[in-house]
């Protein structure tokens, strides 16, 4: 965290997801507990409250805003003046789009955690996709609460992965206790000598490789992909990979992974390849740390996948 930086915690989700409750716990757990004051900026208004005695034992100021105009950085700075704050979170309105969020240049966005109810994801998913899309993108953890009698997290869980590979997940039932997840049959067999990976289950593929490195470390896969070629990439590398729409038309994104090819060279951006590859887990900048390349054994031309992959 940059001292020089006013860290601003937003706290996103649709009204009643337990954005207020998660916010009263993490008020009053010991490694949010320091020096200074915290200034709180609620944006929508649940049932339940902030109370006042619990507001002045975490020495927190709470301002109300209902309108997303009226937070200008020039507002933002008029409160860090008047409350002088050494942090600052921010009860978001699900429904507000968080990229008209202007902050003052000395401000900074330090994290970003949604709040989703188990309960209630599949109405929010079929009538406002792309809206959850764009929330979950932002994020960088996500805690489904209340998922009590979900059989097939495993699912959600691929749902939201699409939308945001990167994004650290944690289901919880109404008690707050951690669900663990039981793995669905994975739609190919990850024992045999080469993992062959059809076009249906290449999102399944994806997500899965990205959350479980030990599973597919070392072994040899086979799929069929596009290729992408940039300028940048070092020499006989190019990224294997297929359009998907993780939440509406509009919204399309190239899955794929960095590979390492001695006929790389030859290739071409948009043609389409069988690639047999092994797995290694390798850092990267992309990643944050370690994530997924492929050393081809065996690149050839392929028939188009017309199919677009969907979560």
């Amino acid at each position: 965290m940059d001292d020089e930086k006013m860290p601003l915690f937003l706290i996103n989700g649709f009204l009643e997801a337990g954005k207020t409750a998660f916010i009263k716990f993490t008020l009053q757990q010991d490694y949010f507990q320091s020096e200074g004051k915290t200034l709180l900026i609620v944006c929508e208004e649940g049932e339940e409250e902030y109370e006042a005695d619990l507001l002045k034992e975490t020495k927190t100021a709470v301002v109300y805003v209902e309108e997303l105009s009226k937070l200008t950085p020039q507002y933002l700075e008029e409160l860090e003046l008047f409350y002088n704050p050494e942090r600052v979170l921010v009860e978001w309105n699900g429904m507000w789009n968080l990229d008209e969020l202007k902050l003052p240049a000395d401000w900074e966005l330090y994290q970003q955690i949604t709040i989703v109810d188990g309960s209630t994801f599949d109405l929010y998913l079929n009538n406002m996709k792309p809206l959850v899309g764009a929330m979950v993108r932002n994020t960088e953890m996500l805690i489904m609460n209340r998922c009590d009698g979900i059989e097939d997290l495993d699912t959600y869980r691929r749902t939201l992965k699409g939308m945001n590979p990167q994004v650290q997940i944690v289901f919880e039932d109404a008690e707050g206790e951690i669900q663990e997840i039981s793995e669905a049959d994975l739609p190919y067999d990850v024992n045999a000598e080469v993992i062959e990976i059809s076009p249906e289950a290449y999102g399944i593929w994806y997500i899965d490789m990205l959350d479980k490195p030990d599973r597919y470390r070392g072994k040899t896969v086979e799929f069929t992909a596009m290729v992408l070629k940039t300028p940048d990439f070092p020499k006989n590398y190019f990224v294997p990979g297929r359009m998907a729409m993780t939440c509406c038309e509009a919204d399309m994104t190239f899955l794929g992974f960095m590979c390492k090819a001695k006929n790389a060279r030859l290739l071409e951006t948009k043609e389409w390849v069988k690639v047999t590859a092994r797995v290694e887990y390798e850092f990267s900048p992309e990643y944050e740390g370690e994530g997924p390349m492929l050393y081809a054994d065996y690149v050839e031309k392929a028939k188009e996948i017309k199919e677009i992959v969907q979560f």
